[in-house]
């Protein structure tokens, strides 16, 4: 006969006493009850609202929780969690002066520099502030022209010309401070006898960054209408980029690499190069000669270029005192590098020269305020030479300018 053998049962099996099951189910009481008796005891909501974002078909779609409270006096009541909400319905609605706009714009001021705070958060403040209309602060914007007067002096340095620059003198490069460059009468031929703009000559000017920012902008009729635009590089302003970006061009700059990469340094086919400025009508073009010993030559072609080609186009060469100028001037507002951009140049020389100042296409981030990712370009998405420029602590500079009603900086849709 065969024994059957007896498995041996555990007496505890199927009850979980205290088990990993039971303890679980505690702490998720025990935490519940904490949670609610904090919200009763201190009235603090702990959940996070935050904004969700999808792409359909290439938009964006936002939605925020929690609306914005106002009191009587246009002041903002606080959110439950301590923080001021955006909502695109309030869109320029409040006037800059208002206790509202008082209370956000020192939100961005309170932001002494950019690692003070995550990306995000400077974001958030600065949607926040668009419920506001910008206006001039006269007052903060007479004093930042002080300043540039004394350091840089646009109206007298900003060009090289038979004024400051006399025949028979000796130019210092900028950047290649031992080398000199002795001003022949060849090369004195080709400077203007005196600087064409003078201080504040112009009402309203538009500086147009090339930052992916302006797609879609439809701020093309606006920047057209200012007194003054001035242009980066020879960027595309053709029909396909014209609805965002406008074509109004009254000055551009001209990077001597773009003539070396894309035109071989005009030493055969002058045309293309040529066909390429008939896009800027009758804007005056600027380069900068004298950054170094490798700039002067390429520089001095595209003169002789135009000069070939019966042009009345103005060619005009950056000053280097002036450039170092504008760099020691804004080292000292924390904007440190290699080089500055050529819209930081351009933007320094306009507060000199236009009564109020307006930027688009300024940008230095991947995402846009609301989070989106954006090319680099509004026409390609070429990222810039790593460390040569300080971008994003030039846009920081100037989203404080634009707080403190100095110059405008549109980052949104254009009505």
């Amino acid at each position: 006969m065969l024994r059957r053998r007896m498995a041996y049962t555990d007496p505890s099996s199927g009850k979980d006493i205290l088990g990993s099951r039971s303890l679980c189910f505690i702490f998720i009481c025990a935490f519940g009850l904490v949670t609610l008796l904090q919200q009763i005891l201190y009235g603090k909501n702990y959940i996070k609202s935050a904004q969700q974002f999808s792409r359909v078909k290439g938009d964006e779609t936002g939605n925020w929780t929690g609306p914005v409270n106002f009191f009587d006096d246009g002041s903002l009541k606080p959110a439950r969690n301590g923080r001021k909400r955006y909502l695109e319905n309030y869109d320029g609605s409040f006037e800059f002066n208002s206790t509202a706009c008082r209370e956000l714009r020192q939100e961005i001021m309170d932001v002494k520099v950019l690692t003070m705070v995550k990306t995000s958060e400077l974001f958030e403040r600065w949607r926040n502030l668009q419920i506001c209309k910008w206006e001039q602060n006269k007052e903060e914007t007479s004093n930042f022209k002080m300043s540039l007067s004394r350091c840089c002096n646009a109206p007298s340095f900003l060009f090289t010309t038979k004024r400051n620059t006399p025949s028979g003198s000796k130019l210092r490069y900028e950047v290649d401070t031992s080398g000199i460059l002795p001003i022949t009468t060849e090369i004195f031929k080709m400077f203007p006898d005196d600087m064409p703009f003078s201080k504040s000559q112009f009402k309203k000017c538009a500086v147009i960054g090339n930052g992916g920012i302006i797609k879609n902008s439809k701020c093309g009729k606006e920047i057209d209408s200012a007194d003054f635009v001035f242009r980066c590089n020879v960027p595309p302003i053709s029909e396909k980029y014209s609805a965002d970006v406008g074509t109004k061009t009254d000055l551009v700059t001209i990077n001597p690499s773009i003539i070396t990469e894309r035109f071989q340094k005009l030493e055969k086919w002058r045309r293309p190069f040529y066909e390429v400025l008939q896009n800027y009508e009758n804007s005056s073009v600027v380069l900068p000669a004298f950054y170094n010993t490798r700039n002067t030559d390429v520089s001095f072609r595209v003169k002789y270029m135009l000069d070939d080609f019966d042009s009345q186009r103005g060619v005009f060469f950056f000053h280097p005192q002036y450039l170092l100028s504008v760099q020691r001037f804004w080292a000292v507002q924390g904007v440190r590098a290699k080089r500055l951009s050529s819209g930081l140049m351009l933007v320094t020389a306009a507060m000199e020269l236009c009564e109020e100042v307006h930027l688009y296409g300024f940008w230095a981030f991947p995402m846009n305020p609301a989070g989106i990712f954006i090319t680099h370009h509004y026409y390609d998405n070429v990222k810039p030479r790593p460390g040569f420029h300080a971008m994003p602590h030039e846009i920081f500079n100037f989203i404080h300018m634009h707080t403190r009603g100095i110059v405008h900086v549109h980052t949104g849709r254009c009505t």
